[in-house]
């Protein structure tokens, strides 16, 4: 197994998660809105501490929100002096694809696909609840099939109170009651429900595919609050996509290695 050192920095659409792997291990993690750029430029060089000395220590980005990353992989690149590799760019996700031809898939599906299957090596479902939701098949051989994409949950509220005149800015949050006796509960109970109906609906439909029903891992931001007491899901993995990205570095080294 090759003993990883890793900076990796996750930007999405919403938040950037950035964390550090020392000797394969990630050591630490945090995730920062997007719009603070001197509070995230300041975590990546705090987190980069934990691999001083390592010659060997890798900066590797992945990126859904290119107007987000592009100036930040400069910044980094001044910031700690180190060469920023770029997943798909430089390092393919290590993820079998059954996808339309010319199909563009967010760099964090397809992490989030392989940190999975590189842990459970059999079919699986995964659920990232951000600013979308998304829910993706993967099948045993380690394929990943994509799946479905829906609004997230602060998505949904946003869009409910700027195209209903009477419905106010709600911060999504877990509703207190099944019954919402007002209207901001009633939105939160609309979308918190919904949203855990529409992943049940859809992991029964894929199992149908499967002919099996396969383990269902949840992340993103969203992902505890609506998953931790699912009795559908087996597991909430935060950091499923740097996860993915230590993945993919190791497979790009032992291949290299290899040659």
């Amino acid at each position: 197994m090759v003993e990883l050192n890793l900076l990796a920095i996750s930007v999405g659409n919403s938040r950037t998660r950035v964390g550090a792997f020392v000797e394969g291990k990630l050591t630490e993690s945090a995730t920062y809105r997007n719009g603070r750029e001197g509070e995230i430029l300041d975590a990546i060089e705090h987190a980069f501490t934990a691999l001083a000395g390592r010659e060997d220590a890798l900066v590797l980005m992945s990126s859904d929100n290119p107007p987000v990353s592009e100036p930040m992989e400069k910044a980094v690149l001044n910031r700690l002096g180190r060469d920023v590799l770029r997943v798909e760019r430089d390092v393919a996700v290590p993820i079998g694809r059954q996808l339309d031809p010319e199909t563009i898939v967010g760099q964090d599906r397809l992490l989030n696909a392989a940190a999975a299957y590189d842990v459970l090596k059999q079919a699986c479902i995964v659920v990232d609840a951000g600013t979308a939701i998304t829910v993706d098949l993967v099948d045993g051989a380690g394929t990943f099939h994509g799946g479905a994409i829906g609004a997230g949950a602060q998505t949904m509220l946003d869009a409910m109170a700027e195209r209903a005149a009477l419905l106010p800015q709600v911060e999504f949050a877990r509703p207190e009651e099944t019954v919402g006796h007002n209207t901001v509960e009633a939105m939160r109970v609309g979308v918190y429900y919904g949203l855990r109906g529409m992943v049940r609906e859809l992991v029964e439909r894929y199992a149908e595919v499967l002919d099996h029903f396969p383990t269902v891992i949840a992340t993103g931001g969203d992902g505890d609050l609506l998953f931790r007491d699912n009795d559908l899901v087996d597991r909430v993995v935060p950091d499923l996509t740097l996860l993915g990205m230590a993945a993919t570095i190791r497979r790009a080294t032992e291949e290299i290695d290899s040659d």
